[in-house]
């Protein structure tokens, strides 16, 4: 495929989550054109060249070699050339390496072009039949089931539509947990977005995560939580300590306990005398830092 050689500067482009065919035709014209491709996947990405005759030169541009690939790129934008820059799917940059090159070219006085296109978060919050005029995106939720229950304690408290990503292998936890915190909300599970064997489970998380056990595990998942409902309860003790024994983790006794106040609507010395209780578990001290 021949293409004009774009303008120099650094292009996000946004290439197909699934479908090869959701491509947009001026991200092919770029892709075609540009002096560079940098991917996280070159095997990934040439599946993609090669299927529309793009001779392109790629280079490897990921979470492991960020460091020492990022002033290489910003060299070749110094000497006026035109790159690429695409994750193995969707947009670039929402969960997916770039935010520190796009941060740098643009301090170098580099021109970043968006050439938007398909996007994951998006599409499932098109076919979720969850409301849509706000919605949070969180990411990936933490692997470990402290951590995770912590952030989905705090999660709740957001009125907007939340949107997920999850692992095959953690998904049926995650559902467990959102179970617990947010049972009774309207909820969607996106799996293998575009793709051949595509599916979306709409149904409250309660229903979804008694029905996990059954769940293909398989692929990539996108998780959708509709908004606080009117009648939902207050937080429970369990998500208290988990919410407490999380910011204990990372910030002082009195920085935990004003989040946890804040979250939790409880009083400030009953939620500090737990925190202090949980502080002396976990260290063995006095629980002040």
């Amino acid at each position: 495929m021949n293409a004009p050689k774009p303008v120099p500067g650094l292009y996000l482009v946004a290439t197909p989550i699934g479908h090869l065919g959701d491509i947009t035709l001026r991200a092919l014209e770029t892709l075609a054109g540009v002096d560079i491709v940098a991917c996280e996947d070159t095997r990934i990405t040439r599946r993609l060249t090669e299927r529309y005759a793009i001779a392109a030169e790629l280079k490897p541009y990921h979470e492991h070699n960020a460091a020492l690939a990022r002033p290489k790129i910003l060299e070749k934008l110094a000497q006026g050339a035109s790159v690429a820059l695409v994750s193995d799917a969707g947009t670039p940059l929402i969960s997916d390496p770039g935010f520190k090159l796009v941060r740098e070219a643009c301090a170098a006085g580099h021109a970043v072009v968006a050439i938007p296109g398909a996007s994951s978060v998006l599409s499932a919050l098109a076919v979720a039949a969850l409301p849509t005029d706000r919605f949070f995106f969180e990411g990936f939720l933490p692997p470990r089931q402290a951590a995770r229950r912590a952030r989905l304690t705090e999660l709740a408290r957001i009125d907007a539509t939340l949107v997920l990503f999850e692992s095959g292998n953690r998904v049926q936890d995650a559902l467990a947990d959102l179970a617990d915190i947010m049972a009774g909300r309207d909820a969607a599970i996106c799996r293998e977005l575009t793709k051949m064997h595509e599916q979306i489970t709409r149904a409250q998380v309660a229903e979804l995560a008694a029905a996990a056990t059954t769940l293909e595990t398989r692929g990539e998942f996108v998780l959708v939580i509709g908004p606080p409902r009117a009648d939902e309860g207050a937080m429970t003790q369990h998500d208290l300590d988990d919410l407490l024994r999380a910011s204990l983790a990372r910030d002082s006794v009195k920085d935990s306990v004003a989040h946890a106040v804040e979250l939790s609507g409880r009083p400030r010395r009953e939620v500090y005398a737990r925190a202090l209780e949980l502080a002396k578990e976990n260290r063995g001290g006095d629980g002040e830092n």
